[in-house]
């Protein structure tokens, strides 16, 4: 690998700095900590910031000193934590009760601060790099909040790039695809209303309970039979919540779920059929329907042009071989489709291995995203800043 010498001296502070991070976890919109931390190491470096930006958001900027030209991009990070509990014991594992630090977001705020340093230390490159540290991915729409707030229109840029470690990718490899690399993520939830009666005399009564085990059937047939099969979609129901005794037909059910699309023509088809499948099967059935349809966060649609280009950065950093430029995408979500739908740009995976990397007294369980046993491998930090370094000065080449 051709990793940056400075970047690598650094591995051990910025060991140090991510495990802070990570025994400190913070919610979205709470990362004040994070936030200050971040702020207070940028202007050390000499990166005039911005804050407040989504509530809680910090940018800095970094000028090139190779020429005088206007051009600007984007590198960012995401920065808050989950409402989980952490089982690992080690030493810098969450102090914080029902927090953690279970998908690397403390991971990427340190590679990203990292390349920040080095590109503010080394600015032999041709216009201006903005660093985005943004609250609330993980459900709060954090990257939304900062466009509102007037991210585009404060720092123009061109291109906006975004990065997150993959478990079970091998360390030193990187995933990207152009196109849809992660789904959209969206909601729903139905309530039907009948008329309770005792079990032994269902006549008596309208059955929630049954119209509800034909809706959760029915709905899949939106999949099988009106969906375009070359166009992936994923309709979940997870939670039917109904009853309270064994000789009650009761008053009311609901049923909730997700459902997840590479497109937006998808989602509208299956949002329309699932509208009229509930409605019309409560009729039928005798009972009154609630739908409602919540659209979270859109595809993550890396740009062509900038997929191409980001693979080209990837493989002068670990080899050809150890880039797969056409991954299979996945159906879990992220917000930073918001930035992409605002400005071209790529959203990239590095390797963050198989686990093996954690240290005595991790959990039992898998070293996967989302996971109480999981931690980010502080291997890549290095690997990770090296990539944003040569991405900015590739993309600002004088």
């Amino acid at each position: 690998m051709n990793l940056i010498e400075p970047i690598v001296a650094w591995q051990a502070e910025m060991t140090l700095l991510r495990r802070d991070i990570h025994a400190h976890p913070e919610l979205g919109y709470e990362e004040h900590r994070t936030s200050e931390l971040i702020a207070t190491k940028l202007q050390e470096w000499g990166i005039p910031i911005v804050r407040g930006l989504g509530v809680t958001g910090v940018v800095g900027t970094i000028r090139g000193k190779a020429g005088n030209s206007t051009r600007a991009i984007g590198l960012r990070a995401d920065m808050d934590a989950l409402p989980m509990e952490e089982v690992n014991t080690f030493g810098h594992a969450s102090t914080i009760p029902g927090r953690m630090h279970g998908c690397g977001h403390d991971g990427h705020t340190t590679m990203l601060l990292s390349a920040a340093r080095h590109l503010a230390q080394y600015p032999d490159f041709d216009g201006t790099v903005h660093v985005i540290f943004q609250p609330a991915e993980e459900g709060g729409a954090g990257a939304q909040r900062m466009i509102d707030d007037g991210l585009f229109e404060q720092f123009p840029m061109e291109a906006v790039y975004g990065m997150h470690n993959w478990p079970g990718m091998p360390v030193g490899t990187f995933g990207l695809t152009p196109g849809p690399i992660m789904g959209s993520s969206n909601e729903f939830d139905i309530t039907l209303t009948g008329k309770g009666a005792h079990a032994a005399m269902p006549n008596l009564g309208v059955d929630p309970v049954m119209a509800a085990v034909q809706i959760a059937q029915s709905l899949q047939t939106i999949i099988s039979r009106n969906r375009n099969p070359m166009e992936a979609a994923v309709l979940s129901v997870t939670q039917i919540h109904t009853g309270s005794a064994y000789n009650v037909v009761p008053n009311d059910a609901r049923l909730c779920g997700t459902v997840r699309t590479f497109t937006d023509e998808t989602l509208d088809l299956i949002e329309q059929r699932m509208g009229e499948i509930v409605r019309h099967t409560a009729a039928a059935l005798a009972c009154q329907a609630e739908f409602s349809f919540k659209r979270n966060y859109p595809a993550t649609v890396n740009d062509a042009k900038e997929s191409a280009f980001c693979a080209d950065v990837a493989r002068e950093l670990v080899g050809d071989a150890n880039v797969n430029a056409n991954v299979v995408p996945t159906m879990g979500a992220e917000d930073f489709a918001f930035m992409l739908r605002a400005v071209p740009g790529c959203y990239v995976w590095v390797g963050n291995g198989d686990g093996g990397h954690r240290e005595s007294g991790h959990g039992l369980g898998p070293c996967m995203l989302h996971n109480g046993s999981y931690d980010f491998n502080d291997d890549i930090l290095p690997l990770g800043a090296s990539y944003w370094v040569n991405l900015a000065r590739k993309r600002l080449a004088a």
